[in-house]
Parts: C-alpha cells; structure tokens; sequence
C-alpha cells in the first residue's frame, strides 16, 4: 500500500485534489481515503446509534450499510492504526489534512509539514495530475504484517499450502535488566544491493520442496523501542517446511542483506558494525 498525504490550507482545495487522484488510481487499484476531521462527524452526533454506544463507554464504533458502505469512529484511533487496518485491502491512502504525519506529502498553499515532499503547488488546479501520480507510484510502500499475509493467501499456489509460518523482528529495549533502555534503532541500506539480495533469498528458499512464497519486509529509518523492524511471511505445504524457510530467511536477511544499524540509547548512540 502507497500512502500520501495531501496538505494544505481549507481553500487550497485538498478536497477536490484527493478526488481527482482518486478518479486517476482507481484505474490501477483500489483507493481507501482518510480525512482528519476536527469535529464530530453529523453522522455520529447525539442521539445517533453510534453516538449511544459511544457514550455507553465503546471505545470504538462502527456502521455498516447493506451495500457494505463503512463509518468507524474510535476515542483513541490513530492514523497509524488505521493504516495498518488499510493495508491488507488496498493499493493507495490518500490522507487529508494530517501535516504532522511522517508520509511523503503533496503540499498546497505552502503549507508546512512533517513528511518528505512529493509535490508542491498553491492550490489543487496548479498540479499537475500526472507527474502526482508518477510520483505516488515512486512511494515506497506501507507493509504491515497481515497485508504480507494476505499477499501470501492470495498466492497462486495457497490452495496446496497447510500451512503459514511468521516471524516479526522489533526493538528490544534492554538485553539485561541493568542494560541501558534502547530509545530507538536507525536502519540504513543500500537499496538496489538489499532488494537484489532479499529477491535472491525469497527465490532460493522458493525453490525448496513445499515452500511456495516466502515474504520479507525490513524497515528503514528510525524505529522506535517496542516497534516491529522486519517481517518474514512463508506459505508452504506443511508446518515443518514452513517454520525451516521462516528461520533460514531471517538468518539469510540478517547475515546477507546489506543494513547498518544505528542504535540509541538513553546513554549513548552508535553504529553497531563500528562496535
């Protein structure tokens, strides 16, 4: 999943922008939207039936028409939750109005903002519609770990697998209980070098018997302590075949794919080769 926000002030047109993009990436996927709304929505005002249940103490509520139309309201959603909700179903999120949100951003009316910036123009009619779209396409994508499962489900080959193995990778905060609290670890790669290697891994382990697709997602950046940094997703036939691909792909990753690990800790912060 491709996500981008859209920013900028209320008569820079985010609106009518995310609309016409919408109209474009239909034609190549599906398309989810997200809107940061400052208000209670009409639809869930008082008296309402998600307003009730709400008000009854739901943390989280949702309305779901015949024609499968959704409305979620949730005290303590946050855009990340939602994207994560996202990302097994759909090919591209465009975000409206969040500018402190870390995505690659299309910035209207000069609007300042937190993520890397994609395209900017004074209002919805100064962009340019295609170099948008070629520029959403160049986003690297939103992995989670259930949308690696659902690429794996949706194999061509899952009808002959028994079995689906996953390993997640995250932030250990301490070794030891007198360790220092890691804060964060910061990932760097050399891109074309690391996707050839996970490609070359993912093919190998493939080619093993029963082993039909095997999955790998490792993150980049800053991730902070407790958060996931790489996923591992193997379809196969059987359990055993799938638990040996899952460990000789982590094992492969972690000793063939070229990362360098930054890491931070309420003490000090290094680069782990140079320890």
């Amino acid at each position: 999943m491709k996500p981008v926000s859209i920013v900028g002030p209320s008569d820079a047109g985010k609106t009518t922008l995310i609309e016409r993009l919408t109209e474009r990436l239909a034609d190549r996927g599906p398309v989810a939207t997200v809107k940061h709304l400052r208000c209670t929505p009409d639809i869930d005002t008082t008296g309402t039936d998600t307003a009730r249940h709400r008000e009854a103490g739901a943390a989280e509520t949702y309305g779901i028409e015949a024609d499968g139309t959704w409305f979620g309201t949730g005290t303590d959603r946050t855009l990340g939750a939602v994207l994560d909700d996202l990302a097994p179903d759909y090919e591209y999120v465009l975000v409206e109005g969040y500018s402190d949100a870390t995505l690659p951003t299309i910035a209207l009316g000069g609007r300042d903002h937190t993520g890397e910036t994609l395209l900017a123009a004074s209002s919805a009619d100064g962009v340019n519609l295609d170099a948008a779209v070629e520029a959403i396409e160049s986003v690297e994508p939103y992995v989670t770990l259930d949308s690696l499962i659902a690429r794996a489900v949706g194999s061509e080959q899952a009808e002959y697998a028994g079995a689906i193995a996953t390993f997640t990778g995250r932030v250990r905060v301490k070794d030891a209980p007198e360790d220092a609290r890691t804060e964060s670890l910061e990932f760097e790669r050399y891109d074309e070098v690391a996707a050839e290697r996970i490609r070359t891994i993912r093919e190998e382990l493939t080619d093993q018997e029963g082993v039909f697709e095997v999955l790998v997602h490792h993150r980049t950046g800053v991730v902070e302590a407790g958060e996931d940094v790489v996923y591992v997703v193997v379809l196969a036939g059987h359990r055993a075949e799938a638990f040996s691909a899952v460990e000789d792909a982590i094992d492969r990753v972690k000793a063939e794919v070229p990362l360098f690990k930054k890491e931070v800790t309420v003490e000090d912060d290094f680069w782990a080769h140079e320890r």
